[in-house]
């Protein structure tokens, strides 16, 4: 197995992509608009992944939070809101904002399980800021790090009840970044000290089963490389001062706050200590390059992810029972 999750390029594995899939064995796959249209389309698409790994506990993930953030959406699927809806709710009614958060969760997990999707990648633990980019502060849960720790430790129990394994993101903290890291390389200078806010959330969910790293400088820890391409970020702060010690994963490596060819990218995540790369765009040459680069999976990465995958359970709970409390508590504002 490669420590690495790749995209598909359509709706179906085309030939070429089966063939390299089977030799390179990616530790999984993640789906984008481009590969979901309908429900039994996305099922059979899903269940030719397990086909051809041989095994049910396939790592299928997707992006899937809510208003913006949303691959799968109508008039298939239902439109699901984001985190500032609940963070409004919390603001009047903390416990009912807690409540909605994780019947929505648990609903996207239903929602995702039905077509055979085992991961989201939820919930976003940023804490917004009056200057956060607009790429985070319309999906952050607010910003308080209690609240946020809060309502991401509601969603992650819906997922898990609704039969899909969340991750958290954007370790250790996107809040501080005032640029969009899809188009920029986001620099912190925050001191240690400050930064303890943008931690407190991910150190309160440490025992998540996931988690995606931030792909910005903070000047603090390591003043010449993201967090996904440091070891001091990754070693110190992800794995020491925070605790986490779930499967840690990159952000998508094609972000442009990343320079260098896929090949360079994707060695330098692993070698700085994440356990697997994400590479979502399904170019073929890329894809090889990666493949070409990276040594099989590491064994403490490879138990990570089978301890991860094992937290599937199956779903169980109503939908329409689900939305229906959601969204009477949303109403509530």
């Amino acid at each position: 197995m490669k420590p690495v999750i790749f995209g598909l390029s359509g709706p179906a594995l085309t030939p070429d992509e089966r063939a390299f899939f089977r030799a390179a064995k990616p530790a999984g796959y993640i789906l984008f608009g481009r590969n979901v249209q309908t429900r039994a389309q996305v099922r059979a698409l899903t269940d030719s992944l397990r086909e051809l790994e041989g095994r049910d506990d396939v790592a299928i993930l997707v992006d899937q939070e809510g208003a913006r953030v949303a691959r799968l959406g109508p008039p298939e699927w239902p439109a699901f809101p984001a985190g500032p809806d609940f963070d409004r709710l919390y603001e009047l009614a903390p416990m009912s904002g807690i409540e909605a958060a994780r019947a929505n969760g648990h609903a996207l997990g239903l929602m995702l399980a039905e077509v055979g999707i085992t991961v989201d990648c939820h919930p976003i633990l940023d804490v917004a800021r009056d200057d956060t980019t607009d790429a985070i502060s319309i999906r952050a849960f607010g910003r308080e790090p209690m609240r946020v720790a809060a309502m991401g430790r509601a969603t992650l129990e819906g997922l898990a009840a609704g039969g899909v394994v969340g991750v958290v993101k954007h370790i250790p903290g996107h809040g501080r970044a005032v640029v969009d890291s899809h188009h920029h390389l986001p620099t912190v200078t925050a001191s240690a000290e400050e930064l303890e806010d943008d931690l407190a959330p991910f150190r309160t969910l440490a025992h998540a089963p996931m988690g995606m790293t931030s792909h910005i400088v903070f000047e603090a820890w390591d003043r010449e490389r993201p967090a996904t391409l440091s070891p001091v970020v990754i070693e110190q702060v992800i794995r020491g001062a925070i605790g986490f010690d779930g499967l840690l994963m990159t952000d998508d490596i094609d972000m442009k706050a990343l320079s260098g060819s896929a090949g360079d990218k994707a060695a330098g995540a692993i070698a700085a200590g994440c356990d697997v790369v994400l590479d979502c765009w399904a170019r073929m040459p890329e894809m090889e390059e990666i493949v070409a680069r990276l040594d099989d999976i590491a064994g403490v990465s490879r138990a990570r992810l089978d301890r991860a995958m094992a937290t599937l359970t199956p779903p169980a709970g109503d939908m329409a029972e689900l939305l229906d409390k959601r969204d009477r508590l949303l109403a509530l504002v």
